[in-house]
């Protein structure tokens, strides 16, 4: 019987990760540990780590579920790399080098399987062949630290949110140039597009969310969002805007149409230590996503080293699961 320990340990392995697939898996990146996990969708169960480059920062996940991209911002010294991992194959990670562009951030899959990454040393917008393992083209964006990039619906226009300058860009992918940038605030970091078409810009310095034609750029309303606003996203039917706000340790709940806040849920981990951020000491939730199978949304809280659980429907916590040093990036594989 010993001797065939292994195998049924192996096979008891795999069913448990095949169940775990059947409900679909979180993907964490943990920025001070070089790493990514896999927690189950079900109980956040730990179902595997992967290795990636120094600092993962931002993960974006093909939509077929086989891989997922992972951008190496580097810790001291800057990254020039993506990791890409293999979900399904089984094989191990492989790495994309940027060569002279340093500090890759955001990240965002074309319909096409090709991957827009940002580039803060030099100053780009970079279209990456993922499977020819090369850079294609490279778009100035200019100064101003452009650090994330959302997607217009059809997947035409990319937009740059710009830190340092407090602007956000449209870029027409086809021309592969940028065609306007406005001021949306200071710190102007989160960014993605509504179900309207319109784009929300989340701006950290200024504790403000605002709106823009995703034409013009004209700022259409501006919100209110106390804390750090760091991060947005949507619900999968539309109707809500997501922000994390990191040093108020909150979860604001926007109406997308009347654009009202509707909800704020407090992200403070009992007995877990609030240790040292990116951003300072606490809590500090900063990676959010959105369930697109269930009522769900999960938050990274970077100084708890924490996921929090919190329920889509009554907007509460329901549960916080573990995770490594500092998690920020999160994606969903599904089912």
């Amino acid at each position: 019987m010993t001797r065939f320990a292994p195998v049924l340990s192996g096979l008891v392995l795999m069913l448990s990760c095949a169940a775990a697939s059947a409900q679909g898996t979180l993907l964490v990146g943990n920025k001070s540990d070089d790493s990514v996990w896999r927690l189950s969708l079900e109980d956040g169960r730990r179902l595997g780590e992967m290795p990636t480059g120094a600092g993962p920062h931002e993960i974006a996940v093909s939509a077929d579920g086989r891989h997922a991209v992972v951008t190496d911002y580097g810790q001291q010294q800057p990254g020039r790399s993506l990791t890409v991992l293999a979900l399904q194959a089984g094989t191990g990670p492989r790495s994309i080098d940027l060569g002279e562009h340093g500090r890759p951030h955001g990240i965002r899959l074309l319909p096409d399987g090709d991957a827009l990454v940002t580039t803060e040393h030099s100053h780009a917008l970079l279209r990456v062949d993922l499977d020819a393992g090369r850079v294609e083209q490279a778009i100035d964006v200019g100064d101003g630290v452009g650090h994330m990039v959302a997607l217009s619906r059809d997947g035409a226009v990319a937009y740059v949110s710009k830190i340092a300058s407090g602007t956000v860009s449209r870029i027409d992918l086809a021309q592969g140039r940028k065609t306007g940038e406005v001021p949306a605030g200071k710190g102007a970091e989160g960014i993605e597009v509504a179900a309207d078409g319109r784009l929300w810009v989340t701006n950290r310095d200024d504790d403000t969310v605002t709106v823009h034609d995703p034409d013009t750029l004209a700022t259409l309303a501006t919100l209110s969002s106390p804390g750090f606003p760091i991060r947005v996203v949507f619900t999968p039917d539309g109707r809500h805007a997501l922000v994390t706000n990191a040093r108020a340790g909150t979860l604001g709940v926007f109406d997308a149409a009347s654009h009202r806040q509707v909800a704020t849920v407090a992200l403070r981990p009992e007995g877990a230590e609030s240790g040292q951020s990116m951003l300072g000491q606490g809590p500090m939730p900063i990676g959010v996503i959105a369930d697109p199978a269930r009522p769900r949304v999960y938050v990274a809280i970077s100084g708890a080293d924490r996921i929090a659980v919190v329920d889509a429907t009554d907007w509460r916590v329901l549960d916080y699961w573990t995770t490594g040093r500092q998690p920020d990036a999160l994606g969903i594989v599904p089912e």
